[in-house]
């Protein structure tokens, strides 16, 4: 059993892919996204790269390098915002899920040239649980922007990892990861797999999966958009600073291709950590990648 796929026409999560994922804690889909697909999002951060630079901030490492990180809790009428309501990235969710999903928030990820720091091991639900989340019902896409490889700190996952249940974490050089030494006593059982992407494709993982990345040292940047769903039936229990359930309203894959909006991004409600704390302190406590 593989948990690599190649999209296609029509191609849509089967009970093969649904075991996969439930074994493995995450698949990855090679080409979920085409060139002029992955293109126009590309495009569409770097033509507004000022305004999600304003609604960003920086998380550091232990050894001084730090990436930048712009969150925003509604999906936008912008391609990324099309993105992340597609059929083929939304129903997949749904059927890896086993319900209706709502859009919990989406983060680019700005590893820059040289200088873009690294990610502790740890969770999201390490996280997510302490936003009063009852249950790890929810799941990751990760889509890489840039090309992603071992060279410039690309996704690192433990195959199965979503089956030891919630690791403690804590706080360490400016991060909050998990428990160093349960971490270390789990990659001894099970695999490590470096995510090496080229733009368009897409790793799907549960929330439980303890997953990394590592500094980017090469001359060129690493960008990454990840979207988050909770299942609806798993809204929190406290309101936080992601979003509470709101319907997806699910398009056709065509709509980002179609979408026309480039430039008006008011719709996505940014998490600004000049005004709303809760980014602040949860800029210590990770949710990276």
């Amino acid at each position: 059993m593989t948990a690599e796929y190649k999209f296609h026409p029509g191609f849509a999560v089967t009970d093969e892919i649904k075991k996969a994922y439930d074994q493995y804690g995450y698949i990855i889909v090679r080409g979920l996204l085409d060139k002029e697909e992955i293109g126009k999002v590309r495009t569409t951060f770097e033509d507004n790269q000022e305004e999600f630079v304003k609604h960003s901030f920086d998380l550091n490492d232990a050894s001084g390098r730090n990436s930048r990180l712009c969150n925003w809790n509604a999906p936008g009428t912008d391609p990324s915002g099309m993105l992340a309501r597609c059929e083929k990235v939304a129903r997949t969710c749904e059927k890896l899920m086993g319900g209706e999903i709502y859009h919990y928030h989406s983060k680019l990820i700005m590893k820059e040239a040289y200088t873009g720091g690294k990610f502790l091991w740890h969770q999201d639900y390490g996280y997510w649980y302490d936003n009063g989340n009852l249950f790890p019902d929810l799941i990751t896409a990760y889509f890489a922007i840039d090309k992603q490889d071992k060279s410039n700190g690309c996704l690192q996952v433990v195959t199965g990892s979503h089956k030891c249940g919630r690791i403690d974490h804590k706080t360490s050089g400016g991060q909050r990861g998990a428990d160093v030494e349960r971490v270390n006593e789990i990659l001894k059982k099970l695999d490590l797999v470096y995510a090496e992407l080229d733009p368009g494709d897409a790793i799907f993982f549960h929330s439980n999966v303890i997953h990394r990345s590592d500094k980017n040292e090469t001359p060129t940047r690493r960008w990454a958009l990840t979207i988050s769903y909770n299942r609806r039936d798993n809204e929190s229990i406290v309101k936080h600073h992601h979003a509470q359930y709101a319907p997806l309203n699910i398009v056709p894959d065509s709509a980002i291709k179609e979408c026309t909006n480039l430039t008006d991004m008011s719709g996505k409600d940014f998490m600004d950590p000049l005004i709303d704390q809760t980014i602040t302190l949860n800029a210590t406590s990770g949710e990276t990648k």
